[in-house]
């Protein structure tokens, strides 16, 4: 192996699982091997069981349902709302100078922290655990789509120029396009840290969801169940993470030549 050398797509998926698998073996070896307690850890097989048991015996299909779409509507809702005031940010620097100090406070307050409040102004429904992945992402979005705007070439923003662009005219035909691959990048993985706040979002007043189902089966000490429902977030997780690659690269092919 050379630092930096690249791999061939077969041998970078071999090893992607390839690592999955010593995981599991892993695993395996220390719970069916009786060096863990079944109750601190259940074993692979325990696992499968459970999650099967999940889907066909207490309607888990359902859980899983709402938790994504409370991640997707908090997501969008922060995306719709904070791509437009990164790229204002970045484009104008007074609006920056407006904003970036408070924005950049924000961003490091845990969306955690905005539980008791949240439950006060939108009570236990679906918009408080909404909220809760707005704030975790919002903040986010809105500072990096802020640097990546400002940090456009200057050279062509001083030909848009030169050509008589107005203002706004190199806003819309230099800086977004220029930005755009960066901000699809920026929105992947944000999306990745939204999914790490549902489950906070989900353990106070949720009936329903993956972390209502985790928090039950913490109660009952089934820790099969525990790590059946990390697994399905995890899995979920990385659906998405390879759809918004996709996604991006059939959108912006161009970037990546």
């Amino acid at each position: 192996m050379r630092p930096l050398e690249p791999i061939n797509p077969a041998g970078r998926v071999t090893l992607g699982i390839g690592f999955f698998v010593l995981f599991v073996a892993v695993w395996a070896f220390f719970t069916l091997g009786g060096y863990v307690s079944p109750t601190f850890l259940a074993s692979p097989i325990t696992m499968v069981k459970e999650g099967i048991a999940l889907f066909t015996e207490y309607g888990f299909a359902k859980d899983v349902g709402m938790t994504v779409w409370r991640v997707v509507a908090g997501f969008l809702l922060a995306a719709v709302i904070g791509v437009p005031l990164g790229i204002a940010m970045g484009a104008w620097k007074p609006v920056e100078a407006f904003l970036e100090p408070f924005v950049s406070f924000c961003r490091y307050l845990p969306a955690s922290a905005f539980i008791p409040l949240l439950i006060l102004w939108a009570g236990i429904g679906e918009l408080q655990k909404i909220l809760v992945i707005f704030i975790g992402s919002f903040f986010q979005i809105v500072l990096m789509v802020a640097v990546t705007v400002a940090g456009a070439r200057k050279d062509l923003v001083e030909a848009a120029y030169t050509l008589g662009a107005s203002g706004n005219g190199v806003v819309k035909r230099v800086l977004i396009p220029g930005a755009a691959p960066q901000i699809a990048e920026i929105l992947r993985l944000v999306l990745g840290w939204a999914w790490t706040y549902i489950i906070v979002a989900e353990l106070i007043g949720a009936s329903s969801g993956i972390g209502h189902m985790i928090v039950d089966s913490q109660a009952l000490l089934n820790t099969g169940q525990i790590i059946f429902g990390i697994i399905v977030i995890g899995l979920i997780g990385l659906v998405s993470d390879f759809a918004f690659k996709a996604l991006n690269r059939r959108l912006f092919a161009w970037a990546s030549l």
